[in-house]
């Protein structure tokens, strides 16, 4: 054994919570309803995307929260062993993202009363993982002031997949964050360009770090029948009554996303932060930031989950991803070919947010 001595992580009264939704519909059909991309190896290493995810979050508390579907939850329960099964939130139905967050805060106070939580969605690429938990540590100590705290990733490229964060002067009781004076719904690659131009701008992960006695006051304000019903579920969740009250209640919550229900206003307030991150991040949006992640091997070919032979002539930039059978791409530029046993999908790479248009019987 070493004796070296382990630096301790931990940031005080910190509890992470993993939301675990989504189906990745960029990703079809390697990801599906009931095969959702954080419960895929997408990068060959051996670990689902929130596998890699907990392990990233875990050294940062003693505890951690996953909010996940009902259809999912055994499939986390089974990749995650460590984390104790009254710590898989199970959702009836999807919400979207505002009511998941606000069921684990309610929930966290219900069992330990406020904390400092942090909401990092389950399938995000972060191979830096000590920059990571640093920018996270910052963003704990700023969320003490009272601020909703977002990070804000450094953008490489005037993307129109991402909402951008408009940063404004240094907060001067929570060094290393600024206020936020504004956030920006995906914008057009002209507009995206000018941003980065300007300078200020952040791309939007979201991800938050938050009092849960300040998330859930600002809830009550802004959405309080949300509030009083993550209330009512929380307070139930851990006794007998829990399925008659998640049943009664959950229906009702607003269907709303955090940026809208809270992150857009309260900054109009003055009331969020942002803490700055250099690290590489990706949120393997379709299959070309997929391919942007993976080394292509000696022909030039990206393989995804695939050892079956392929071929290719004067087409450069292919990416192949699963299958048993030859593969050959003659005379076609930065193709995608993704074969499951339920379907196949060819594809060129500048087109790859277009898989959500599929429509299929």
């Amino acid at each position: 054994m070493s004796d070296i001595p382990t630096r301790d992580m931990t940031i005080p009264g910190f509890i992470p919570v993993v939301p675990a939704g989504g189906v990745g519909s960029r990703l079809w059909p390697l990801s599906r309803p009931e095969r959702p991309k954080f419960l895929i190896d997408l990068l060959g290493t051996g670990a689902t995307l929130i596998q890699a995810t907990v392990s990233r979050l875990a050294p940062l508390g003693t505890e951690l929260l996953i909010v996940t579907g009902e259809r999912h939850a055994p499939a986390v329960s089974q990749q995650l062993p460590d984390v104790p099964a009254a710590n898989i939130v199970t959702e009836p139905s999807p919400r979207d993202s505002m009511a998941a967050i606000a069921l684990a805060a309610a929930l966290i106070e219900q069992r330990h009363g406020e904390r400092i939580m942090g909401s990092f969605a389950a399938d995000h690429v972060i191979p830096d993982a000590d920059a990571f938990r640093a920018v996270v540590a910052t963003a704990a100590e700023a969320a003490r002031t009272g601020k909703v705290v977002t990070i804000g990733i450094a953008p490489t490229e005037p993307s129109s997949a991402f909402g951008y964060i408009h940063a404004g002067a240094p907060l001067a009781d929570a060094p290393g964050a600024f206020e936020v004076q504004a956030f920006t719904e995906k914008p057009d690659t002209e507009t995206a360009a000018s941003m980065l131009a300007a300078g200020g701008y952040s791309w939007n992960a979201g991800m938050f770090v938050v009092s849960t006695s300040v998330l859930l006051g600002h809830l009550a304000r802004l959405q309080p029948a949300l509030e009083s019903g993550v209330r009512q579920i929380a307070a139930a969740w851990d006794g007998p009554e829990r399925a008659e009250v998640l049943a009664r209640v959950w229906p009702t919550l607003t269907t709303i996303a955090i940026d809208h229900a809270i992150a857009e206003p309260v900054a109009a307030e003055g009331g969020v932060a942002m803490v700055p991150a250099s690290f590489a991040w990706d949120d393997v949006g379709d299959f070309d930031s997929l391919a942007g992640l993976l080394r292509p091997g000696p022909d030039g070919a990206v393989r995804i989950g695939r050892d079956a032979p392929i071929s290719l002539v004067d087409a450069p930039g292919a990416v192949v991803v699963g299958g048993t059978k030859p593969v050959a791409v003659v005379g076609i530029a930065d193709a995608v070919v993704v074969e499951t046993d339920e379907a196949i999908l060819v594809l060129g790479r500048a087109s790859a947010q277009r898989v959500k248009d599929v429509e299929l019987p």
